[in-house]
């Protein structure tokens, strides 16, 4: 009699135990990866705050739309980082530079307006630098969290810290490139701006290699978008006859924004074999954009050209500020952000940020073709 009891209380846990597994099963049977943090490195396109607290704050009407003021962010509301975050249900990230109500018990931002791979862009932190703070983050992190006791007293500042073990279990994503190419474009020919892409891609290899050596294991990389369909880069450029495609877009700037690609993914392809533990997935986030901008009308955006706030023709007025000119006030934001891809000129609005993050989920846009909530698994072919 009391052995049936026993076969009978085993039954019932190994019946718990397929119930708890099939909950955390991936799309394709495979574990769900269960991120317990994101770190992110970038520029304007993911800063959460960085620049805001570093120099000087965003003004209105950025954050209109869903934080109902400036939250750091260009846009008028959410960025790809944020709905990232909200995929893998995660709290948004707090930047690395902002030191007023921040938590970093989930990750930290470390992506900064401006910058570049590659030093002397437009910002100083460039992502040498980013690299060097996620070190000093997590050395620095983790010697406080092991001197803090469990007294109620600092718990909150405890609950606050990364857990040490959570560094090599997080996901580290990758959304830069952009101002490498357009500091470029700015000061340079474009032959000159394609002949510094092995330049720029070498000092992103080493970056991702320290940080497999501090312990990171699963990279997301975003390629670059189409720089030449940013309204700003159009109606800067001296166009030729020819060199705009049907929807207004330049199309050398395309161009080497795609050679820049194609030498990416041939490195996280290197990278792959040369870090055995780690998993890289490789998005491609410009056919994700330009097909946004391709298909802008019948989404039900306006021309894909036009921006929502601030000013660039022949007058420079950021988002926020206005101005008057012969009688004409320029830089006043349009009423209805959720009709326009671009949100000033350069950056995305949150209604475009959440149709090309629908599409990246799910994986047809990477390599491997996994969603987000599957990338610590390695491609079975590698």
């Amino acid at each position: 009699m009391e052995s049936k009891r026993v076969i009978y209380a085993l039954g019932v846990l190994l019946l718990c135990l397929a119930g708890l597994l099939s909950e955390v099963k991936g799309g394709d049977g495979s574990t769900k990866c269960g991120f317990p943090a994101i770190y992110n490195f970038g520029d304007s396109n993911s800063d959460t705050g960085a620049i805001s607290a570093a120099f000087t704050q965003l003004h209105p009407p950025n954050g209109e739309s869903f934080f109902g003021h400036p939250s750091g962010r260009y846009c008028d509301g959410r960025l790809i980082i944020d709905f990232i975050a909200e995929e893998l249900k995660l709290p948004y990230l707090s930047a690395y530079l902002d030191s007023i109500g921040s938590n970093f018990r989930y990750g930290a931002n470390f992506a900064t307006g401006g910058s570049s791979i590659h030093p002397g862009g437009f910002s100083p932190f460039h992502l040498g630098v980013q690299i060097t703070q996620f070190t000093q983050f997590k050395s620095r992190t983790a010697a406080l969290y092991n001197q803090l006791s469990s007294n109620r007293n600092v718990l909150p500042l405890k609950n606050s810290l990364p857990r040490p073990e959570d560094f090599s279990k997080a996901l580290y994503t990758f959304d830069i490139g952009q101002n490498d190419l357009s500091y470029g474009f700015q000061h340079t020919s474009e032959e000159q701006v394609r002949a510094s892409i092995p330049n720029i891609l070498s000092q992103f290899s080493q970056a991702l290699n320290h940080l497999y050596k501090e312990g990171a294991r699963v990279f997301w990389v975003h390629n670059t978008g189409p720089v030449g369909c940013l309204p700003y880069a159009v109606i800067y450029y001296k166009s030729k006859q020819g060199n705009l495609d049907q929807n207004g877009c330049v199309k050398p700037q395309n161009a080497i924004a795609q050679e820049f690609n194609r030498q990416l993914k041939d490195l996280v392809f290197q990278l792959r074999k040369q870090l055995p533990f780690a998993t890289f997935t490789y998005v491609d986030l410009y056919s994700a954009k330009y097909e946004l901008i391709n298909g802008a009308r019948n989404q039900g955006f306006v021309n894909p050209l036009e921006f929502c706030c601030g000013s660039y023709y022949g007058y420079h007025i950021n988002c926020g500020e206005t101005a008057v000119v012969n009688g004409t006030v320029y830089g006043n934001p349009c009423k209805n952000p959720t009709k326009h891809i671009s949100w000033d000129g350069i950056h995305y609005s949150q209604a475009a940020n959440l149709l090309v993050t629908k599409r990246i989920f799910g994986g047809s846009f990477s390599d491997p073709p996994v969603p987000i909530g599957d990338a610590c698994h390695r491609p079975k072919n590698v």
